[in-house]
């Protein structure tokens, strides 16, 4: 034990040494409590706290958690492909006092995020920042006035003023002057009538909407307002085979051939525009061949997928493009893959694809696709039992091609052997578009199948519970295995928790009963055999 008997200047020392670690001991604990106390309702307010009291705690990534918590209420309010479209893009930038700063990757994002989630996004940024809390954009413009194709940001505040967000303060680059003679326009060629090698039947009418196509079908609307004068030049519509790209960009160009009746449109797959290409070579005709390109005012150029290992041509369109966009002319491009993920096209065109608004289209849901037959079956003047056309677009789920043709298909066996269109029909017709994978019918499977609809876990309804709604599945299952297997009574029992045959019985009855007097439980079991035929 230190001892300062006979030293009494050490004792004064020590005293004083005690007084100094008791202050800074209390201190430290009194900042902790304040710093709790604050960080609860205001994160910047504890930072600022400690930054004046020279207490180095740092509070790294506060405007990424702000953010990130906003996510989480935003997430919960709106469906998951309008999230992963709109919000998963963003990025936290960063928290100044109650002004929270996040990056949107285009002038589009920032026009739609105002016009459609403001008021979304102003409740959650004010839950996590108080009521004084605001959020400011940095929207990524691309320098178009320059070669380079760099972005550069633009500050923008969101004030849910939607007049004011379709005109943001962006700087836009100058243009050409007016007595400049342009070389590349061929005299006399707007008086033409160039074909635009569209098919009429595609319009932006009878083009289905749904979750998997709404920002494509969307910007497609707004293109064909205004040609070239959108913030999303050009429009890459971008997704796998057979999910409608081609529909939805000659849909726009018939759209604006309809409202800009004077506009030059031409729509040309990259393979044939090859093939021109090595014509013109051949017939020492480039300059009429780019001269007519650059004369368009709006290209669809589709499959833009294609120019991989074709330098030349790539070369060729990178010069079309340019003339065009720097025209204020209008560029929609189609593509299987989206523009970070395309090989074997040079770097300058890539950059290029991503002036504009890259949208992708996914596969279809199951109404999606239900309404797209439905549709189809209107514009022909034909009728098909519910049943088949929902067993049809549950069995094609990747592909909108197939799924018309196997309509046509079915339609054509049914003309041309005189038979009705049924589900035993539809089952055998389908057989050429998808592969045998179909399960079966056991106890195990309609079991699964049931307690998925009730949503009541399985091992509940083998078990002695009493519960209704438990008691209800568990009857259903017996029932529908009785009738749709050729177990026995027994095994049926002993399946479902060992019961014995008379209370297989008994459920079969009770069941046969009540669908005879109750039609919403009739309504319950008819909706489970039918997804036991579709199986």
């Amino acid at each position: 034990m230190l001892t300062t008997r006979g030293y009494p200047h050490c004792d004064r020392k020590i005293h004083y040494i005690r007084f100094i670690v008791n202050y800074l001991t209390l201190s430290i604990s009194l900042s902790f409590f304040v710093y709790s106390f604050l960080d609860l309702r205001n994160p910047e307010k504890a930072q600022r706290f400690f930054y004046t009291n020279n207490i180095k705690i740092t509070m790294q990534n506060t405007c990424t958690t702000v953010w990130n918590n906003s996510l989480q209420t935003i997430k919960a309010n709106i469906p998951n492909q309008s999230y992963r479209t709109w919000f998963e893009p963003i990025s936290a930038l960063k928290l100044e006092g109650n002004v929270l700063t996040v990056q949107v990757p285009s002038l589009f994002f920032y026009e739609w995020l105002e016009e459609h989630y403001v008021g979304l996004l102003r409740k959650t940024v004010k839950q996590q920042l108080g009521e004084e809390g605001r959020l400011e954009y940095n929207i990524v413009v691309d320098n178009k006035s320059s070669n380079s194709g760099s972005p550069y940001p633009a500050k923008t505040p969101s004030n849910g003023n939607i007049g004011a967000a379709q005109s943001p303060s962006v700087p836009t680059a100058a243009p050409a002057g007016k007595d400049l003679r342009n070389p590349f326009v061929v005299p006399g060629l707007k008086r033409l009538n160039v074909d635009p090698q569209l098919n009429s039947n595609y319009t932006l009418e009878n083009y289905v909407e749904g979750d998997c196509n709404r920002l494509a079908r969307s910007a497609g609307f707004a293109v064909a307002a205004k040609p070239g004068a959108t913030s999303f030049n050009p429009l890459m519509i971008y997704g796998a085979v057979g999910l409608g790209k081609t529909h939805l960009a000659q849909a726009i160009g018939n759209e604006i051939k309809r409202t800009h009746p004077e506009k030059l449109v031409i729509f040309v797959s990259c393979e044939k525009f090859c093939q021109q290409f090595v014509e013109s070579l051949k017939n020492n005709t480039i300059n009429d061949f780019v001269n007519f390109y650059q004369a368009m005012d709006v290209i669809i150029m589709d499959d833009v997928h294609n120019f991989a290992g074709k330098e030349k041509t790539q070369d060729i369109f990178f010069h079309i493009f340019n003339h065009l966009h720097q025209s204020g002319k209008q560029i929609i491009i189609t593509s299987d893959k989206a523009p970070k993920d395309l090989s074997g096209l040079e770097e300058r065109l890539l950059s290029r694809f991503k002036w504009g608004l890259s949208a992708d289209l996914q596969i279809p849901e199951l109404e999606t696709r239900i309404a797209i037959l439905r549709k189809k079956m209107a514009a022909d003047g034909i009728d098909l039992p519910a049943e088949v056309v929902e067993y049809v677009a549950h069995h094609i789920d990747n592909n909108i091609r197939e799924l018309e043709g196997a309509m046509v298909s079915l339609l054509a066996q049914s003309t041309l052997n005189k038979k009705d269109i049924d589900l035993s029909l539809a089952k055998s017709m389908l057989k050429n578009f998808i592969k045998n994978t179909t399960k079966e019918v056991s106890m195990d499977f309609i079991q699964k199948l049931v307690c998925e609809y009730f949503d009541v876990p399985a091992n509940l309804v083998n078990s002695p519970t009493r519960k209704r709604e438990v008691v209800q599945a568990r009857q259903i299952s017996m029932y529908l295995a009785k009738s749709l297997t050729k177990s026995s009574l027994k095994s049926i029992g002993a399946f479902h928790g060992g019961r014995d045959h008379s209370t297989v019985i008994y459920a079969c009855q009770t069941v046969d009963d009540l669908m005879g007097t109750d039609k919403k439980f009739k309504t319950y079991v008819t909706d489970i055999q039918k997804k036991l035929k579709m199986n």
